[in-house]
């Protein structure tokens, strides 16, 4: 790839896991019961059909990990644990009784923060808590967020004894001079015993998250990483662009300068590399950053275009429901979208007081429902269409203007009715959505919201 078109295009913008994205919610016509609302009416939809999804937001870590941008609490008390399930359940009970049949749970996923900061114990009363009330998808699939130091194998058997079947380590890199610069020391000794121990209990999917343009890493950290992940074939991999925004109040990424980062032509040469190392063993590549092996779920939902991608990045199949639970965790009712609050105090206080913990969302019109569509098509499949009037929007012409340069340097091609990203324009697929971004598009941000697409 040319360094001229990197720097051209190298820009802030959206990783697009949703759209309208957060910035551009429209609080001010907002409500909780407006919230409710939209998923009662998604709930009735689509819950016999195709259930719905679950993510479980749990934020404890002991230590600070200073890469990550996540809403996390740090603690090394584990007293903290049974309260929060506590609420977490409760919050559960508050949907329930939004609905007039059980909930078909087709999707679990307990992301973090750290969810083996919680004992397996505790883990298995969240997940008995959730299930008594609910009736498992035949296709069901439970994943989980496992930290490689601190997943054990009573973790990943009663896990697996509750559904379980897929698992994610965060690697992120495993040069020392890097691991120790985000605060995240782990040995390739410990991934490889996690890794093998979900294996060995039966997990079918086990995927490793690795990490580029972190702080002092080089093109041989990469490939140092991305041999020893061969050796050990996970079956899908998350390889994506380190998102530098220090700006987000609490998120620890101080903790170096502006300076340590590889430039944004580096960062690129890393991503090229790795694709190139994981295509020799067998890896294709995914949507944006991902790639998996033939055998697993996420290569075959991209072969059928099932491909679907939300707030817990690309999955292998949707539900238009998607309920969050825990503090800062986002709900998706296809028709609108509501985060909860994000202080473990406030969450709690308002549970007490028998409230869904919502305080922002946004509820889509017409026009929000039909770029979401182009944006997701564009994100899972590098293509969209408008010949159907269900697809056509007034402000096109104006999209296909900004698209125009895009064309001239070979991004994309352009149809009558359609659009399709080309292999040179894949790594660019965010900038290409921008232009579909009309809330972006008529409100620019004065100050930077948004990691670099590069």
């Amino acid at each position: 790839m040319s360094r001229a078109l990197i720097n051209k295009y190298n820009i802030a913008g959206p990783r697009y896991t949703s759209y309208p994205t957060v910035p551009y919610w429209n609080n001010g016509t907002f409500s909780l019961e407006y919230w409710k609302d939209s998923l009662v009416r998604s709930f009735k939809e689509s819950n016999s059909e195709e259930g719905i999804s679950l993510y479980i937001h749990l934020p404890f870590c002991e230590s600070l990990c200073t890469f990550c941008g996540c809403n996390k609490r740090i603690t090394k008390q584990h007293s903290v644990e049974s309260p929060y399930i506590s609420a977490v359940l409760k919050e559960w009970q508050l949907y329930l009784e939004l609905f007039n049949e059980k909930p078909v749970v087709k999707e679990l996923h307990l992301g973090g923060g750290t969810p083996t900061f919680f004992s397996p114990e505790n883990l298995s009363v969240l997940i008995n808590g959730i299930l008594k009330d609910s009736v498992l998808a035949e296709d069901h699939e439970f994943s989980f967020e496992g930290h490689p130091n601190n997943t054990t194998k009573a973790h990943l058997q009663t896990l697996y004894d509750l559904g379980f079947r897929r698992v994610s380590y965060g690697v992120q890199d495993y040069n020392e001079t890097v691991q120790k610069a985000i605060h995240r020391v782990q040995p390739f000794e410990n991934v490889k015993r996690a890794t093998e121990l979900a294996r060995e209990i039966g997990y079918t999917s086990v995927g490793h998250d690795i990490i580029f343009g972190l702080p002092f890493q080089n093109l041989d950290h990469v490939r140092e990483t991305i041999l020893k992940t061969k050796t050990l074939l996970p079956d899908r991999l998350a390889f994506y662009s380190y998102a530098h925004v220090p700006w987000i109040k609490g998120n620890g990424q101080r903790g170096f300068s502006d300076s340590d980062l590889p430039s944004a032509a580096l960062k690129r040469s890393q991503y090229e590399l790795g694709k190139e190392l994981l295509a020799e063993v067998g890896y294709h590549e995914i949507g944006m950053d991902h790639f998996a092996l033939k055998t697993d779920a996420l290569y075959r939902s991209m072969e059928t275009g099932a491909l679907h991608r939300n707030f817990m990045g690309y999955t292998a199949s949707k539900t238009q429901a998607m309920i969050g639970l825990g503090v800062s965790s986002i709900s998706d009712s296809w028709y609108g979208f509501s985060q909860n609050v994000k202080r473990i105090e406030d969450y709690y206080k308002l549970l007490n007081q028998d409230i869904i913990p919502v305080y922002r969302g946004h509820i889509l019109n017409e026009e929000d429902l039909i770029i979401r569509r182009h944006i997701l098509n564009l994100m899972c499949g590098f293509k969209t269409e408008w010949h159907q009037d269900n697809l056509y929007f007034d402000e096109l012409p104006e999209t296909l203007i900004r698209l125009k340069e895009m064309e001239a340097d070979g991004l994309l091609n352009r149809n009558s009715n359609s659009i399709e990203v080309t292999e040179k324009g894949q790594p660019f697929v965010r900038n290409i959505c921008m232009a579909f971004d009309l809330l972006l598009q008529r409100r620019q941000p004065d100050t930077q919201l948004f990691s670099m697409t590069v």
